[in-house]
């Protein structure tokens, strides 16, 4: 017979032990039980029912305001998006995409207010617009609105918390009184929140926001909070007069006559005083296609030091979409004219020489002095006005021959005064600012701003220059002004566009 070890025969001991329960449970359960075995059930700790029971309110409660806790509320004139979210620092968020979002310490409780502004209501805006003095009463009417749209939110918000706890609670426990259990102590939850943020609120909070995103430029561009808030009835009126004065605008301009070219009329484009401004040649590009330019003037100056190396800067010239007609101005040397001279599509006029482009003729001289370091020249004043008196006499010589001149061009507006009475319009630059005038003689002097805003020079002043250029409507049998747009953009660090249409005098209804 074999021998069992005796490790063997311990282990069996020890297994029939731990198969056989303990004395003390047979005398409990084995009278009520007809079957002598027992079994056990392990009972969890009541701390970690606890943390379970509100581990599953906590998760219920977040997933009901996720799905179902939210209001569409209309504010003034636009519409919102109210919303609870559990938060640790509380407070409300305002979002205003795209711009970014602003956030305010409204209160201190551990939910938080997001406020998503969705869109502008078209037809509430046009009827602010359509009567503005209902301005007087928005800020009333917009109280009224966020008072019902955070009622309607508490009240949404108590349904989706109580009823995600109850039904998360009925899916773990699969007991009613569990579930139910979960959704009375989400509800305490709640209104402990609210009793928080209520205790902690801080209206003041309005005065101090955070701007993230793009409104962050917000309080330079519209004033600091506090300015608004304390001067809101002077902004109000402001507003409203703004709004009115715009509306009684359309109303008188859209009876007025006005000037409409039509598509036999010539649009010159002139521009000046580029000043190596890379962004210039898209502007102008940008004109020529939206206003279906049909020759541009240069007046000069596109230069800044003439130099053989800032030459490459030209050459996008070709591709701007129409014949470019130039003239050299102080900063722009011969050796800029020479290269400039062999790009395609560009007319260089010097010494009164005259060609007839796009159905006007035109006649230019180059500047007689090359100053790019802004010196004074002695004799300068002499200089000019003899350029001045040479193009007049090309000017008499043209209309001997029978080509009278339609447009002169001259860098310096003191000599294209020497050509009064010889030409209808004379195109200059050189002064960085728009004017226009006729002289005694009854030529019209125009001098164009800087379409570079002053290019290297734009911040030498207080502020930014502007960026300039002019469209002149040519009739074509005439070949006269009859009207013409001032463009004027925001310079450097600016995002500002300004286009007036003027009618020379003769042209005025």
């Amino acid at each position: 017979m074999a021998r069992v070890p005796a490790a063997v025969l311990n282990v069996r001991s020890i297994l029939n032990t731990l198969r056989r329960p303990p004395r003390a449970l047979v005398r409990q359960y084995g009278r009520r039980r007809s079957n002598p075995s027992v079994e056990l059930v392990h009972q969890p700790h009541p701390w970690a029912r606890a943390l379970g029971l509100v581990a599953v309110v906590l998760l219920g409660a977040w997933l009901g305001l996720l799905i179902v806790g939210n209001v569409r509320v209309p504010v003034g004139p636009m519409n919102t998006t109210m919303t609870l979210r559990p938060s640790l620092s509380g407070g409300t968020k305002i979002n205003v995409s795209p711009l970014g979002a602003l956030q305010l310490d409204s209160h201190q409780a551990p939910v938080r207010l997001d406020v998503n502004v969705d869109q502008l209501d078209p037809e509430r805006s046009q009827a602010l617009v359509d009567h503005p003095e209902r301005l007087s009463g928005l800020q009333d009417e917009v109280a009224t609105d966020v008072e019902h749209g955070t009622l309607d939110l508490a009240l949404r918000s108590c349904v989706a918390v109580v009823s995600g706890a109850t039904a998360l609670g009925l899916a773990v426990y699969r007991r009613p009184r569990r579930a139910l259990a979960a959704g009375g102590l989400a509800l305490t939850l709640l209104a402990a929140c609210g009793g928080t943020a209520y205790a902690t609120w801080n209206p003041e909070s309005v005065l101090e926001p955070k701007f993230s995103g793009l409104l962050s430029s917000a309080p330079s561009l519209v004033g600091n909070a506090r300015s608004i808030v304390t001067e809101f009835d002077v902004y109000q009126k402001e507003l409203a007069r703004l709004v009115t004065n715009v509306t009684k605008l359309y109303d008188v301009t859209s009876t007025l006559p006005a000037y409409q070219p039509d598509p036999t009329t010539i649009r010159v484009l002139h521009v000046s005083d580029i000043h190596l401004n890379p962004a210039s040649w898209k502007i102008i590009a940008s004109l020529v296609e939206q206003y279906k330019v049909d020759v541009i003037v240069d007046s000069g100056d596109t230069m800044d030091h003439g130099t053989a190396a800032e030459n490459g800067f030209l050459d996008p010239i070709p591709d701007l979409g129409a014949p470019y007609v130039w003239v050299r101005g102080n900063h722009d040397s011969l050796t800029t004219q020479r290269y400039i001279e062999g790009l395609k599509g560009v007319h260089v006029l010097d010494d009164g020489k005259a060609e007839t482009i796009a159905g006007l003729r035109f006649a230019g001289m180059g500047d007689p002095q090359f100053t790019p370091d802004r010196s004074t020249n002695p004799g300068a004043d002499e200089s000019q006005e003899a350029a001045g008196d040479r193009l007049a006499a090309a000017l008499r010589e043209q209309r001997a021959a029978g080509t009278p001149v339609d447009l002169a061009i001259a860098h310096e507006p003191s000599a294209a005064r020497e050509v009064d009475g010889e030409v209808p319009m004379i195109l200059s630059g050189h002064l960085h600012h728009q004017e226009m005038e006729v002289m005694k003689k009854g030529t019209r002097l125009r001098v164009e701003g800087s379409t570079g805003g002053s290019g290297l020079r734009a911040v030498e002043g207080k502020y930014p220059d502007p960026i300039e250029a002019s469209i002149l409507y040519m009739d074509r049998d005439t070949r006269r002004l009859q009207a013409w747009d001032e463009i004027k953009l925001g310079g450097l660090g600016l995002t500002t566009a300004e286009v007036s249409r003027h009618l020379p005098e003769d042209k005025q209804p």
